[in-house]
């Protein structure tokens, strides 16, 4: 993998994985144009997920320590705000559905559904999602409170990004949209949902990396990860203040075009 390549997919994985676009889709087919060998691509996609989760971490950090505080506070069974503790219980709860199904079908899911033209179609019932959450949202609508069940349901649409082609970001938002949220605060849940997730991917992925005793070349590596966590820190800042203003619309004419420039290079290319 040359320092090009690793730069480019570095800023691919950086955007996608907190724009509704889906990265694991986008890394398949730019990978595919490319023509980029697997050789060291455990441990590029294992630095790539802990730097985007490096990503969400720095950018959430004011949010993370006050919920550690929260969680600390319940373990001293000292009263902590109620707000809080359930924003805790959701996130800890919607993460399960996400690890559960992520141990059972990681490796049916980057086998069978890596195949360009099934990211296309993935892209494109995707958008259907998105299309349905936008149009049972209500304008002006205030951030709920999210409660536990909350967090679980979100933590379920969190699983349809385990198929490429969907998007994390995108499923948990519009699920959040779906069941009460704003536009905004499902945008922050979601991000907030995915830290555990694509930290765990990162390291069970580095773990993989320790044990395979493979020779590794760092550079393009380390190169990569940095432009990810470069690029992702500004991904999280444009789409947080994005869905403030803005319908997931945009997103959908993206995937649906994106879609079919692949069919066509897939079947005439």
């Amino acid at each position: 993998m040359s320092i090009f390549d690793a730069i480019l997919l570095g800023i691919v994985q950086g955007a996608t994985e907190f724009l509704p676009v889906s990265s694991t889709g986008h890394l398949i087919l730019v990978r595919s144009v490319l023509g980029v060998s697997d050789a060291n691509g455990l441990a590029f996609d294992a630095l790539l997920h802990l730097a985007t989760a490096a990503a969400v971490i720095l950018y959430f950090w004011r949010d993370i320590l006050h919920l550690l505080h929260t969680l600390f506070r319940l373990f001293g069974r000292l009263p902590a705000n109620a707000r809080d503790v359930m924003l805790l219980k959701a996130l800890i709860i919607g993460t399960i559905p996400a690890v559960v199904f992520g141990l059972l079908l990681e490796s049916y899911m980057e086998s069978t559904f890596r195949h360009p033209i099934l990211v296309a179609g993935v892209l494109v019932l995707g958008s259907l999602l998105f299309i349905f959450a936008e149009s049972r949202y209500v304008e002006g609508r205030k951030s709920g409170v999210v409660r536990p069940l909350l967090g679980l349901k979100v933590g379920l649409f969190q699983v349809l990004a385990l198929i490429p082609g969907m998007s994390r970001s995108g499923a948990t938002i519009s699920g959040g949209m779906l069941l009460g949220l704003s536009r905004s605060e499902a945008a922050r849940f979601a991000f907030l949902l995915s830290i555990p997730v694509i930290l765990g991917a990162g390291a069970k992925k580095y773990l993989e990396l320790a044990t395979a005793n493979t020779a590794v070349d760092w550079t393009p590596i380390a190169v990569g990860a940095v432009t990810a966590f470069i690029v992702g820190l500004w991904a999280i800042h444009f789409m947080l203040g994005f869905v403030r203003r803005h319908t997931l619309w945009p997103f959908v004419w993206y995937r649906v075009i994106l879609a079919g420039f692949v069919a066509f290079l897939v079947f005439f290319g």
